[in-house]
């Protein structure tokens, strides 16, 4: 598959922060879930990808240097920002004809389409809008200038269930009928269940693992059972573990499964996965 986005070693030092290395790429057509704890790096990686931030190593987008082409790349890029609330006074149709100015290739008639399926109405300020219709408005501004890959940074933070499910449900959709990628960081990771095809998971500024969600939660499962059976040879295959009384439950690899035959055994979801490496680390 064709790569849209390439990040090759970077890195970024601040007085008490560190990207140390970040590598992965984003496949075409595809949705990507970036995923770590508060302070992890993963706003950084996206500042980084848009240039918006100083660092060392190489972001490459459609195999090209992103920086070297950077007005040009923007046209067909989409950063977006959860949580965050500009312009609250204006209207949905000034917003509109402001960031239309930004873009050479600003469709007009596409933002309309836009704003009868989102059901958007131009006429109501952005303070009047909820939360979820903030995040289809911002969808709706960067697929209006034809945006190819959208970086969303936490985009459904905040979001009520349903609310959150029609947004995934959009984000499917553009990928199948628009061939748009998508790169998404988010603490709900029981969304990319939902809609992604891959995971990149960040911890303390470095690159843990970026695969499939099939590889990401295929290669581990949760071991459950009484704490005083397990052996001190067998707590040290656990990645993290987590005890409740006299019972115990932890992430080991699958390959390790024989080791843990009286124990109780089952595949993990993408939460565990990252709750218990968390519990590795501290």
């Amino acid at each position: 598959m064709e790569n849209v986005l390439e990040l090759t070693d970077v890195c970024k030092v601040y007085p008490k922060f560190q990207l140390k290395k970040v590598s992965f790429s984003l496949e075409k057509g595809s949705i990507m879930g970036f995923i770590g704890r508060n302070g992890s790096g993963k706003s950084t990686t996206l500042k980084a990808i848009m240039n918006l931030i100083t660092f060392t190593g190489s972001v490459k987008m459609n195999g090209e240097d992103f920086s070297k082409n950077e007005i040009e790349n923007k046209q067909d890029i989409a950063f977006i920002l959860g949580g965050v609330n500009v312009y609250q006074f204006v209207s949905v149709k000034s917003l509109a004809q402001v960031t239309s100015k930004f873009y050479t290739n600003w469709d007009e008639e596409v933002f309309k389409k836009y704003l009868a399926l989102f059901n958007l109405d131009v006429t109501k300020k952005i303070k009047e809008l909820s939360q979820g219709m903030k995040v289809k408005l911002n969808l709706a501004l960067a697929l209006s200038h034809h945006a190819k890959i959208l970086l969303l940074d936490e985009p459904t933070s905040g979001l009520d269930p349903v609310s959150r499910d029609e947004i995934l449900q959009i984000f499917l959709d553009l990928v199948h009928d628009e061939d748009i990628s998508i790169l998404f960081s988010t603490q709900i990771v029981s969304d990319l269940e939902r809609c992604a095809d891959f995971i990149t998971y960040i911890r303390d500024g470095v690159i843990k693992e970026s695969t499939s969600i099939k590889d990401f939660v295929g290669k581990y499962l949760l071991v459950k059972g009484d704490k005083e059976k397990l052996s001190a040879t067998n707590e040290n295959k656990i990645i993290g573990i987590r005890v409740v009384r006299d019972t115990f439950e932890g992430l080991i690899h699958s390959e390790d499964a024989k080791s843990f035959s009286e124990f109780e055994t089952k595949k993990p979801n993408i939460e565990d996965v990252m709750v218990f490496n968390e519990r590795e680390a501290e």
